[in-house]
Formats: structure tokens, sequence, C-alpha cells
């Protein structure tokens, strides 16, 4: 068995930790590129999401490179996601990738086929190593968020444009290469180190803006063209809304490895303007817009695939909240069409409006 999955952010570092920790062979798909989306938008019907052609596009990789097996979470509610796997492994089998399929579905709702599930994937290990092997994924995930929280910070304030960038992309490295959770510490150390050592300007004035949105389009930096790096050369420090270990902490620790913010607290503050759930992130987009109206940040994007309806709904319901909060908001949908050179403009357009409304010089 050679288990592949979705290549989303840096999922692809704490999947391959859990798994190759039990000793499954683990087959990573390349780093999504134009390619992995022209291979998934041939094949994937016209009107689906960008996530469900990506994800398409990294299967058809994986299989290049030997992948037999798919591991896919599952979903529940009005998001399409929650069909997204079976819709996948259809189109691949007619197209002659026999790929066995594996949807991990939410335990709130599935909890006896899910552990059946993870089984059926590690085999004869004990439940106490697959407990081990979640946590050791999970600290993999914490470590890296916390890293890619000190970039927001430094990137627009760094002494020397890149330097955070280059210094990330080395601390990355260190904590894919950890085997065994005995050596997370070390490489936690060695990490924060490098980033510690990037010169920068305490003293600059930056604006703050928070990205809110659709889970996969927030973390996989082809799918939002490295908005949060482009973001930050422009002088605007970032916060997303969703950070992979929050997920894992809410969605399969239920909430017990603790956390700076949680979903609950999303949709408590979402409340006044959209009470019920949605589907997919759409009240946590809401909510989040809110938190950080709260918090004093400068403005709020909102990233969502085309025709996701969650944040379709979002999108309906942001204009009341700036309105009440006075705080700006741009929406941006991406799609196989989308444009670099477009996002470009209208990210510039919106930072001009925060520096106006702030009076800082840009």
């Amino acid at each position: 068995m050679k288990v592949t999955f979705p290549h989303m952010g840096h999922l692809w570092v704490s999947v391959a930790a859990m798994l190759q920790y039990l000793g499954v062979e683990v087959v990573v798909p390349p780093p999504t590129t134009k390619r992995t989306l022209t291979l998934g938008s041939r094949y994937a019907p016209e009107f689906a999401c960008l996530p469900l052609k990506l994800n398409l596009g990294n299967f058809i990789e994986a299989r290049e490179l030997g992948a037999d097996t798919i591991l896919m979470a599952g979903g529940c509610g009005p998001c399409r996601f929650g069909y997204y796997a079976q819709v996948e492994h259809a189109i691949l089998e007619d197209l002659g990738y026999r790929y066995r399929l594996v949807v991990m579905e939410p335990p709130q709702r599935h909890a006896g086929e899910l552990l059946a599930k993870i089984k059926y994937i590690t085999g004869h290990r004990s439940w106490l190593e697959v407990a081990r092997a979640i946590w050791f994924g999970f600290q993999k995930a914490r470590l890296l968020d916390e890293l890619e929280r000190r970039a927001h910070y430094l990137r627009p304030r760094e002494v020397r444009r890149g330097s955070t960038d280059r210094a990330f992309g080395e601390a990355l490295k260190i904590v894919a290469a950890v085997r065994h959770p005995r050596d997370m510490a070390k490489a936690a150390e060695q990490a924060h180190r490098i980033m510690s050592e990037v010169a920068f300007d305490a003293y600059r004035p930056v604006l703050r803006v928070g990205i809110v949105g659709e889970i996969f389009t927030l973390l996989e930096p082809f799918a939002n063209y490295d908005l949060e790096r482009k973001l930050g050369h422009m002088g605007v420090e970032v916060d997303r809304s969703i950070y992979l270990s929050e997920w894992i902490n809410d969605h399969l620790l239920f909430g017990l490895a603790g956390g700076r913010r949680t979903r609950k607290a999303a949709c408590r503050a979402a409340a006044p303007y959209l009470n019920h759930f949605v589907g997919g992130h759409g009240q946590e987009t809401v909510g989040s817009a809110a938190l950080y109206a709260a918090q004093g940040y400068d403005g709020v994007i909102q990233l969502m695939p085309f025709t996701c309806m969650p944040e379709i709904v979002a999108a309906s319901i942001l204009p009341k909240l700036k309105a009440e909060l006075g705080i700006p908001v741009l929406t941006i949908v991406v799609d196989e069409h989308s444009g670099e050179a477009g996002l470009i403009t209208r990210l510039e357009s919106f930072v001009d409006l925060l520096h106006g409304r702030k009076g800082v010089e840009g």
C-alpha cells in the first residue's frame, strides 16, 4: 500500500509524519503547479470548485509516482466537499487509475467508521501507537503554524527583502525532516533560532489584515497566488482565521490540545449576523471577520473558490458586518481562470485604501 493525499499547504508535513511513524509507505504529491491545475481542470466538472480540481491533479501526479491508495477527508452538511472524494475517485476510475479510496469521515458523526478506516490504513499497529502518531503530526502542524505566524510578523518589517521567506524555507525543511517525536524539541529550537536571525524594524508602521474564507484556499499558496507573501511585501501583517493545527484540534482532538482560539469562538462572534451552520467555514468566515474588527485590524480579505456555497452565503452577509463595524472587506474569488496580475492590482488598491483610512504612508 502506497498512500497519497491532497497537497494543501503544509498538511503534507503532518500527514506524512503520522503515516511514516506507523510504518505506512507514503507518496507525497508534488507541490501544486500549473500542470496540476491543468490536469484537474481537464477532467473535473466545469463548475466544480477549485479545490476539487487541484486535488484531482494531485492524485493524477501522485499515481505517476506509484501511489495506489488515496487518503481523503470526508464531510457533512451543505458543503459539496462531503462527496468530492467519491466524485474524484469516479473520475480517476474512468481515466484508468486504479486507486483504493479511504475516506475519513468526521469523528463527531461517524466515530466507528473512522476507527475502522484508521485500522485499515495502519494494519497491526496498536491504538496507543496510532494516538502517538496523531499527536506527532499535530506537534508538527502546531510548530509550523507558530513559524508561519512569526513569518507574518517579520515579512512587512524585514530589513532585507526576502530574508523571511528564506528563513522560513530553512525552518520548514528542518521540521519536515523529523522522523520521531523525541526529536521535535531540538527541531523546534533550531527552527525558531533561524527565524530569530531575521533582521527587522520593530518600529516600521504596518497595516494589519485578517484573511478569512474556505480552508483549502486559505492554506494552499498556489490556490491563492501566495497572497500572504504578496501582502507582506506590501507592508501588511496578515493573520489567517484558520491554521492547520487549530483545525486538527477542533475537529480531531475535540479541543483537548488547547490553543489561542477555537471554532466555537468564531461561531459565537458570528451569531448577530449568521447564527446557524451553513456548511464549510461560512459561519466561521463571518465570525472571524467580526473578531478581526473587534481586535482593531485595518481590513479583512475573504478568499473563496468560485461556486463555493458556504462562502457565497458569507459574502452576502459581510457587507452588513462592514457597515456596522466599519472595517473594509475585500472578497477574492479564485478558479482556474484567475490571473495573478489582476489579483495584484486589487490587492494594491485595497492596501492603498487602508493606508488612506489609517494615514500610514505606503
